[in-house]
């Protein structure tokens, strides 16, 4: 008996396929459609992604089932609503890594991960110009002796606009006495792009390198510019010692506040509102600490968007967003940027490169040319000088 030609024959391999590849994760799904309901994309799109679609369609082996799931920014607001507590970014990651081995991948991510495998980094620069983000300081190789060893990551690196987040940063420690260096052009990629991307084995073999890397340097204490290489050290790397203490800045700017290293201690008159990047919010709980560091600063007034802390709304940024195009009109950072001219602040202070560079794409776009953008760093760093 032939089928029907709009029929689709269920095949007990093609569906095991998507199980292997996330590993179970989307197995105790109930079908309920919280997640399509919830998420954010529905906000600047006409649709929200349907991950519970996504997966049908690739269990059945439906042509262009990966077509929505490049959309994804890995903002975790699905997740952390999900009734059943569904894995959902185990679960998107890896039907990625499936979507790579059947060559349904957005053009230009190939091209980012052989940039990443030849100079060791995702901006396709050589590894001799990552140290020249600080030509004009006197920063040295990182050695056991040191505080903490300052992880710049690509960003800081690479992007000039980034760059002065870390010099800020720089300035900060050194005003505090802190003893510091970096890794110059040894510091690795830390992976992060790549594990949005669902090339789950490359990552590995990152995690594992830079591991050894980090543990022959003496690495303890590292403090990283960005929350997606925090979120890396902190989550997907092996404590290779029981020193070993990965801390984004702005919790470790705390600590040197409260240990009374750095002080602020004339005013900045400045009304701020600070978006809380997905990364250090939803996904590992720092929300409090980059406020009470702006808290700390005479004179600044903090003043609160609708969506804030663990209800933050996503840059769009995330999820290996940042290397694929946006449309006009269907950018998160354009409702963000709107959300905070509503406030009524000058600035609003974030602390991701991300989320910096989205924004600030975003300011232009919907005319609140009057609001600017700043890093926390660079807020705390004027507060300084002030």
């Amino acid at each position: 008996m032939s089928q029907p030609t709009d029929s689709v024959l269920l095949k007990d391999e093609t569906w095991e396929r998507v199980d292997k590849a996330t590993g179970g994760a989307a197995a105790p799904c109930f079908q309920c459609g919280v997640c399509t309901a919830i998420c954010p994309l529905g906000l600047v799109k006409g649709e929200t992604i349907s991950i519970r679609k996504i997966v049908r369609q690739a269990q059945l082996g439906l042509p262009g089932w990966a077509d929505g799931l490049w959309e994804c920014t890995t903002c975790l607001w699905c997740e952390s609503r999900c009734p059943h507590e569904v894995d959902i970014t185990k679960a998107i990651l890896g039907l990625r890594q499936l979507a790579w081995k059947e060559r349904e991948v957005p053009e230009g991510l190939p091209t980012l991960l052989w940039d990443i495998y030849f100079d060791g980094n995702s901006w396709g620069r050589p590894p001799s110009e990552r140290p020249l983000w600080a030509k004009d300081k006197a920063i040295k190789e990182f050695s056991p002796s040191d505080e903490i060893l300052l992880y710049v990551g690509d960003d800081a690196a690479y992007d000039r606009r980034i760059q002065k987040v870390a010099h800020a940063l720089v300035a900060l420690l050194e005003a505090a006495g802190v003893t510091f260096g970096t890794l110059g052009e040894r510091e690795p990629h830390c992976g992060d792009a790549v594990r949005s991307l669902g090339h789950e084995e490359y990552v590995a073999e990152i995690i594992e390198s830079n591991a050894q890397l980090f543990q022959e340097a003496g690495v303890k204490t590292m403090v990283t510019v960005s929350p997606h290489c925090y979120d890396m050290f902190a989550n997907r790397y092996p404590h290779f010692s029981d020193d070993f203490r990965p801390l984004h800045y702005s919790l470790y700017l705390l600590e040197l506040i409260n240990g009374e290293r750095l002080k602020f201690e004339k005013e900045l008159p400045l009304k701020v509102t600070y978006h809380d990047p997905c990364y250090l919010s939803r996904r590992n709980g720092i929300c409090d600490e980059p406020r009470q560091v702006l808290e700390s600063i005479p004179g600044l007034q903090l003043v609160e968007m609708e969506r804030s802390r663990d209800d933050t709304l996503c840059c769009g940024g995330g999820g290996g967003r940042m290397w694929m195009e946006t449309a006009a009109g269907e950018r998160f950072s354009d409702l963000r940027v709107k959300e905070a001219a509503e406030t009524g602040a000058e600035v609003v202070v974030t602390c991701c490169p991300h989320c910096i560079t989205c924004l600030e794409d975003s300011l232009s776009q919907v005319g609140k040319s009057k609001l600017r953008v700043m890093d926390l760093a660079e807020v705390a760093h004027l507060a300084l000088q002030s």
